[in-house]
């Protein structure tokens, strides 16, 4: 961990085996671990591209001033830097797309499938500061790979709305989304909780067969016992809503990421 930022957790979970260990260092990030395009199938990966930087072993997801929306055509002026860990969508003209969050979506933008990290079941945590700012929202969520369309269901690890946060509460959104699966019910909540999410907080979830269970900095918040079953990969994302642009505001607005682990079961004793 890099100087100033002391080991919350440790690299290690009873009953798991760490797979996925990324704590942003070097200069850039690993091509191999994450994609910096947001769902570039609905629009491009010039338009759909993250700003970002990495500095001091964490990584700062931006919005800045000059940024253009990533999908006017489709959703508005909404402006998004995201990182995913996985990508598939069908041909040119097609419908078929991860997060069809609108039934005029059209493909815009060939995309070759990708799969850089999408496991089923398994712990996953992240590390990270929030941005206090009212016109932005900051998310970890995970969502099927849909090269099956019904595997759509959404894990919303955490998602946090400036206007919701001050030194003492912060409204911390968790839960799942059906999307397509007609096997998930909507279950998501906005959980009260006594941080400060402009300081460094640990959001996890524990993804088995039969349940997802949601922690803050190690305490048990919340269980649904739906599951998903069928891999998933990650959304990691900020962004900005129209109105963030309508008053003098200061860039670039920032969510800033510790690290991110991912741990599968360790096969049981025999």
């Amino acid at each position: 961990m890099t100087e100033g930022k002391p080991v919350i957790n440790p690299v290690g979970k009873q009953g798991y085996i760490l797979e996925f260990d990324e704590s942003f260092h070097g200069d850039d990030l690993d091509s191999s671990r994450w994609l910096p395009y947001y769902l570039p199938h609905w629009s491009s990966r010039e338009a759909a591209r993250a700003r970002y930087h990495i500095e001091q072993g964490a990584l700062n997801l931006l919005i800045e001033e000059e940024q253009k929306p990533w999908c006017p055509e489709f959703d508005g002026d909404i402006r998004v830097s995201s990182l995913q860990t996985g990508l598939f969508a069908g041909p040119i003209g097609s419908p078929i797309g991860q997060m069809h969050f609108k039934p005029s979506l059209r493909v815009r933008e060939a995309q070759d499938p990708l799969k850089l990290y999408t496991p089923q079941y398994g712990f996953f945590e992240m590390r990270a500061k929030a941005t206090a700012d009212p016109h932005c929202m900051v998310a970890l969520w995970m969502i099927g790979y849909e090269d099956v369309p019904e595997h759509s269901a959404e894990i919303c690890i955490f998602e946090i709305f400036g206007r919701e946060l001050t030194p003492d509460t912060t409204a911390v959104g968790m839960g799942l989304h059906p999307w397509s699966d007609p096997t998930i019910h909507e279950e998501w909540a906005a959980e009260h909780l006594a941080i400060d999410a402009r300081e460094y907080h640990t959001y996890a979830v524990e993804w088995t067969p039969d349940h997802v269970a949601f922690f803050v900095d190690d305490k048990l918040v919340k269980v649904s016992n739906q599951s998903p079953s069928y891999p998933m990969q990650f959304m990691l994302s900020i962004y900005e809503f129209p109105e963030g642009r309508q008053v003098a505001s200061s860039y670039p607005k920032r969510f800033t990421v510790d690290y991110f682990r991912g741990y599968r079961a360790a096969p049981a004793p025999g």
